[in-house]
């Protein structure tokens, strides 16, 4: 147990670990060592980032709150602090359930933290981050809380109404990243296409990235959680006459049919769907698709389910997770449905779904064979080198596999690679002389 050492624990979204590295940042300037998600607890403090999003979530959030509650029982931790999502939900029943955590905070209210410490709030820091990822890549929010009502989603109870934050500010921050040696942004909010309507009164994300792009040092931007009602389809253009956004989108579906899409409260149609789906291809050749599909949610019907397999097919997504429902207290869905399939079917569904997705995954890794990329290096790990395409993000997306053997290459730069084989995930590439 070192003295004067804060662990910060990260769990859930990289939105979460925005904010863990903003926290970083306030205490290595107070005086503090911080160690980000260390293997084993080092220091005399810890604070963990809870995540509260569904059912998996919070119960990963609780256990290791109650595992670093044993290390303090145990005498290995002075201190034990709880922030992010769960504490924001459920901050009363927390503290009536584990009262070895010294204090809970919410989402927002962390500063407390620092008073709690004794220590102040640098305002000359407000727009910097102690970045945990590998140097070259970093998180980039851009906006916080969500306007959207979807019946399944608990995030709004958490994060609150959208707040974009100014173009002015993001550009500063994004200046200041690529100082410290950053190349590839991935842009993230709980709602990328919602940016700026509060501020600015309109959709200003096509804006935004255009002059993201146009910052020298800036090589790669990808845009993730992007939502498929009124989509601005203003940004296709950016994404097109700029090479350093990425042909990249995360954008969650949920689910194609007309009945489910009204009951999840999607703001979207079936036909919609398909149109965006197609122009988005056309608009942007080459662009990979991420999305994600919720099964089993109240009222989804086989000929529901039969029509989201037809569109998996169809759309061959370049990236797709799956989920099935579970129903989150204080939601639209958990106020006016009946969870009323069972858990048997919500599972048969999700592994049917998944099947289809890891053939269309194999066949278009398999056409990748032959083609040449830029890759950007992430890390050497045993005998091969770790790299990515612009068509993925870390930790999410498949990963390049160069053998280490050939030459050694630098972390953090890029590369071109020629692809010689291809496993239902990843990709095996030799470098091009």
């Amino acid at each position: 147990m070192k003295k004067n050492t804060i662990d910060i624990i990260t769990l859930g979204c990289s939105k979460n670990l925005v904010d863990s590295e903003r926290l970083m940042m306030q205490l290595e300037k107070n005086g503090y060592k911080v160690a980000h998600d260390p293997a084993t607890p080092e220091g005399e403090i810890a604070v963990i980032n809870t995540c509260g999003f569904i059912a998996d979530a919070k119960e990963e959030s609780i256990n290791m709150i109650l595992e670093f509650c044993q290390a303090k029982d145990e005498g290995k931790l002075k201190k034990l602090y709880v922030m992010g999502c769960l504490s924001e939900r459920y901050m009363e029943e927390l503290k009536a359930e584990i009262p070895q955590v010294d204090k809970f905070y919410g989402k927002f209210n962390w500063k407390e933290l620092l008073a709690d410490l004794g220590k102040v709030y640098h305002t000359d820091y407000d727009n910097t981050r102690a970045i945990s990822t590998p140097k070259h890549y970093a998180y980039l929010k851009i906006s916080e809380g969500c306007d959207r009502n979807c019946s399944y989603c608990a995030i709004p109870l958490m994060t609150g109404k959208h707040i974009s934050r100014s173009i002015e500010d993001i550009l500063e921050e994004v200046k200041a990243l690529v100082a410290q040696g950053v190349k590839d942004f991935q842009i993230i909010a709980q709602e990328l296409t919602y940016y700026g309507v509060d501020l600015y009164k309109k959709q200003m994300l096509p804006e935004l990235i255009e002059r993201i792009a146009g910052i020298e040092g800036v090589e790669w931007i990808r845009l993730h959680y992007a939502y498929p009602a009124h989509f601005p389809y203003e940004l296709l253009p950016v994404m097109r006459k700029h090479s350093n956004v990425c042909n990249y989108l995360d954008i969650a579906l949920q689910h194609i049919s007309d009945n489910m899409l009204t009951k999840m409260r999607r703001n979207v149609s079936k036909e919609e769907t398909y149109t965006l789906i197609d122009r988005l291809r056309k608009e942007v050749p080459g662009i990979h698709i991420r999305t994600t599909m919720i099964v089993g949610h109240p009222g989804e019907t086989e000929e529901d389910f039969e029509q989201l397999k037809e569109f998996i097919r169809y759309a061959k997504f370049d990236r797709m997770g799956a989920f099935a429902y579970s129903e989150e207290e204080g939601t639209y869905a958990a106020m006016h449905y009946e969870d009323n399939i069972p858990h048997t079917v919500k599972q048969q569904r999700l592994d049917d779904l998944m099947a289809i997705q890891q053939e269309i995954s194999t066949q278009l890794n398999a056409e990748k064979i032959g083609k040449e990329y830029r890759v950007l290096i992430d890390r050497k790990e045993g005998d091969y080198y770790i790299g990515r395409t612009e068509f993925d993000s870390p930790e999410i997306d498949p990963e390049v596999l160069i053998p280490a053997t050939e030459k050694e290459l630098e972390v953090g730069a890029f590369y071109r690679v020629r692809i010689i084989d291809a496993e239902e995930f990843d990709l095996i590439a030799t470098l091009i002389a």
